[in-house]
């Protein structure tokens, strides 16, 4: 039997600490020993995505993309940085432009109140005037500049004396790095919407170049812009010219101020103006006089959830050549729930221009009240300068009558919303960029590329109302945002702060059965026996997907609702977070062992692990339409046991036992050295008592803090052995019960008492089930 030393023993020797360390490394082995050797998640198929990574010492803060359709170079604006990378091998040398702030420049942003690390150049817009050159700016240490790059050596433009040529970035570019901005070219006329002062406190919609008379931007009014955080823009060329004008169109989240509350409530917006507005005459002087905006909607009618913050944008013409069937896929959150939310919304350019063309809201001074108003001048405010208004002789907006521009000036939001329901919705995860692809030859189909803030890219693969999750892919070495998608012909090009990621497009190989690949959308072929890329002239890939007929073309039973029941090996005590992963907003309902410790948390079940609640679990959501009817499908399954050293030992997870035990001895040398000087400078204070000082009342005896390490509790398959998934325990109890407390807590444990449960945590990592397809 082990002898325990009194703690009061212990506490006089100067052996706490080393005695708190041998508990603590003891618990650290198990959480090294558990930790899985992959963490890539492959959902719906089988076999690994090849994929290829740069990164670049020394450079960081990779922020804007801008990649030449014809000879593949990816252009990288970076802190104090342009990278040129060829695409088609990112392994060959690439070109590097130093763009740096001169020191005095740095210690003068420093000066007033701004850090060090943001008094850099920040390069956040880089644009093509022509094919051979590049309009490019930085936040140049809170103080805005431009310039010019000349493709065909790499270099930026200078003056006869080796100076930089620069221009002035305010208006183009925001002073921070951190500001929400976004920027268009339109016929070489820069369109942006950014901050216009060093504060951060004042927000424009500008022509930003060009000639300088024609430079305008949006009124200083809240009621036109307040408080915004720009998202995206984009140019919509008309398919008439003639008959209208082009229109460049802005997507930001803003506090509404047409809602009376008691906290301030953001909404999505979407506003427009037109390529050939030059101002007013007099009223709306260097000031847009075709300025409107109309509130997105992003609501599931069923549920009644509403996401009201805007996070990215992507503009995609469905047949293209033709700007009419652009449709824009809004990426959103909530401003209300606790939880991670995230959805997707797709708006028509028809839709928006719609309401764009409907009434006006206004403010009643008198009764604080919203209403239409009337009645309206004519021409219509807010209208393009086009054919039918050339014909009323007014060719320039300098014509326009002040009744017309102060209605305009007063009136810049619309009475109705752009309303759409979410193509699809996830708890649990929160997207931060979208990025669409159509399937050739299908008109409903569609590939989503959704990246988020844990550096994971989903795919989602949408027919018609039907949304299926087909793979996730974790995709950087640490844990980063993902913050850049570009899709070419061939590749998926993903970027985060600090590297870059290219992947193909669509891989059908990945795929093993059937019914996972028509949905990615590929299609099978069954003489092969094997999934192959999408063709649109081959009979009995989407069609059948798209009439909902997936059994028939796959000539099997469907097994999306029958997921693998995953292994769960826990200890009493213990917090477990059971993931069940539902795309649509149709409610997912859980069958357990009736114990009181359970709590769902959306989709997901919160438990506490005890004897009572030991069993199966599982998780069944609605899926279908309304018009094919609704019905229950189990979409996770998991077994929760008690852990015990045999079924650890079955897990099959890869231990790295070398580079473990090498840690654990370095570290166990590292605390027996410290404890081993305490131990000594106590012993020498006791020989000299008049030296010697009372303890600080809360060493050793206080809690340590909270420690960032856990204990590990293997998840497992019951069938294949390893997931990529672990349970992990707060290990703050474990180390507290080493620093002198065992009459007090320790002695609980011995006796059998329950003793505080560690914190939840959720499942990281655990695959996602095998029931994908949705339907709103």
């Amino acid at each position: 039997m082990r002898r325990t030393m009194p703690a009061t023993a212990c506490e006089e020797m100067g052996c706490l600490a080393v005695r708190s360390a041998a508990r603590c490394i003891g618990v650290f082995v198990v959480v090294l020993f558990s930790l899985p050797g992959s963490r890539t998640a492959a959902v719906g198929g089988s076999g690994g995505v090849s994929l290829e990574r740069f990164t670049q010492s020394g450079v960081s803060n990779f922020s804007t993309f801008l990649l030449h359709p014809v000879t593949g170079i990816l252009y990288l604006g970076a802190q104090d940085a342009i990278l040129a990378v060829d695409t088609k091998d990112l392994k060959k040398p690439h070109k590097k432009i130093d763009w740096v702030v001169p020191v005095d420049k740095q210690q003068s942003c420093t000066s007033k109140g701004k850090t060090e690390a943001d008094c850099r150049n920040f390069v956040r817009l880089l644009q093509f005037l022509s094919d051979d050159r590049i309009f490019v700016c930085g936040t140049y240490a809170f103080d805005p500049q431009c310039a010019f790059i000349n493709v065909t050596d790499f270099t930026l433009e200078k003056h006869d004396d080796g100076s930089v040529k620069m221009e002035t970035g305010k208006g183009k570019c925001p002073f921070e790095p951190s500001q929400h901005y976004t920027a268009v070219m339109a016929d070489e006329v820069l369109y942006a919407a950014a901050t216009s002062n060093f504060l951060g406190t004042a927000f424009d919609i500008t022509r930003a170049t060009g000639n300088e008379g024609e430079r305008i931007r949006t009124e200083t009014s809240s009621t036109w812009l307040s408080d915004p955080e720009f998202v995206s823009s984009a140019f919509i060329p008309e398919k008439e010219p003639t008959v209208d004008d082009d229109k460049i169109y802005f997507f930001f989240t803003e506090v509404a101020k047409e809602y009376d509350f008691y906290t301030k409530i953001k909404v999505p917006r979407v506003a427009r103006v037109c390529k050939g507005d030059v101002g007013g005459m007099k009223t709306l002087q260097k000031r847009w006089t075709t300025f409107l905006k109309a509130q997105l909607v992003c609501e599931d009618r069923q549920s009644g959830q509403r996401y009201n913050i805007l996070t990215d944008v992507y503009t995609l013409e469905r047949t293209p050549g033709d700007s009419s069937t652009t449709h824009f896929y809004g990426l959103f959150t909530s401003q209300w729930e606790r939880e991670e939310v995230s959805a997707v919304c797709v708006y028509s350019l028809e839709d928006i221009n719609k309401v764009m063309a409907g009434p006006y809201k206004e403010l009643k001074k008198n009764c604080e009240n919203w209403q239409n108003p009337d009645p309206v001048p004519q021409p219509r405010p807010g209208q393009c300068i086009g054919k039918a208004m050339r014909e009323m002789g007014f060719v320039s907006s300098l014509m326009l009558p002040d009744k017309v521009l102060t209605f305009v000036r007063d009136h810049p939001l619309m009475e109705n919303a752009v309303e759409a329901q979410p193509l699809l919705s996830r708890s649990g995860v929160t997207y931060t960029r979208i990025a669409v692809s159509l399937v050739p030859g299908h008109a409903t189909a569609a590939m989503l590329y959704l990246g988020t803030d844990r550096g994971e890219l989903h795919q989602v693969s949408v027919v018609r109302n039907n949304a299926s999750l087909i793979q996730q892919k974790e995709l950087f070495p640490v844990t980063e945002p993902v913050n850049n998608i570009l899709l070419t012909k061939d590749w998926v090009l993903v970027g985060s702060p600090g590297s870059l990621v290219k992947l193909p497009e669509q891989q059908c190989s990945v795929y093993s059965s059937c019914a996972d690949c028509v949905r990615a959308p590929c299609g099978w072929d069954p003489e092969q026996n094997r999934c192959v890329p999408a063709d649109p002239h081959r009979p009995g890939t989407l069609q059948e997907v798209q009439s909902g007929n997936v059994q028939e073309l796959c000539k099997t039973e469907e097994r999306r609702c029958a997921p693998q029941v995953q292994l769960v090996m826990a200890v009493p005590g213990l917090h477990l977070m059971l993931p069940c992963v539902q795309l649509s907003p149709s409610p997912c309902h859980w069958e357990y062992p009736k114990d009181r410790h359970t709590r769902q948390h959306r989709s997901h079940l919160e438990i506490t692990v005890s004897p009572d609640s030991l069993g199966h679990y599982s998780c069944r959501c609605e899926e279908g339409s309304l018009a094919r009817g609704l019905r229950l499908c189990e979409r996770a399954a998991y077994d929760v046991v008690i852990d015990s050293p045999n079924t650890k030992a079955a897990t099959g997870v890869r231990r790295h036992h070398t580079v473990g035990i090498s840690l654990v001895l370095f570290l166990l040398g590292l605390f027996l050295g410290a404890g081993g000087m305490y131990c000594f400078s106590r012993l020498r204070s006791r020989r000299n008592p008049i030296t010697e000082k009372a303890p600080y009342p809360g060493t050793p005896n206080s809690p340590s803090s909270p420690s960032l390490l856990s204990e590990g509790v293997p998840l497992t398959e019951k069938k294949n052995g390893a997931l990529n998934g672990h349970a992990y325990a707060n290990i703050n109890q474990a180390c507290e019960n080493g620093n002198g407390r065992e009459g007090e807590k320790g002695g609980r444990e011995r006796e059998g008492e329950e003793v505080d449960s560690p914190r939840v945590m959720m499942l990281a990592g655990a695959p996602l089930a095998s029931c994908e397809e949705s339907s709103i």
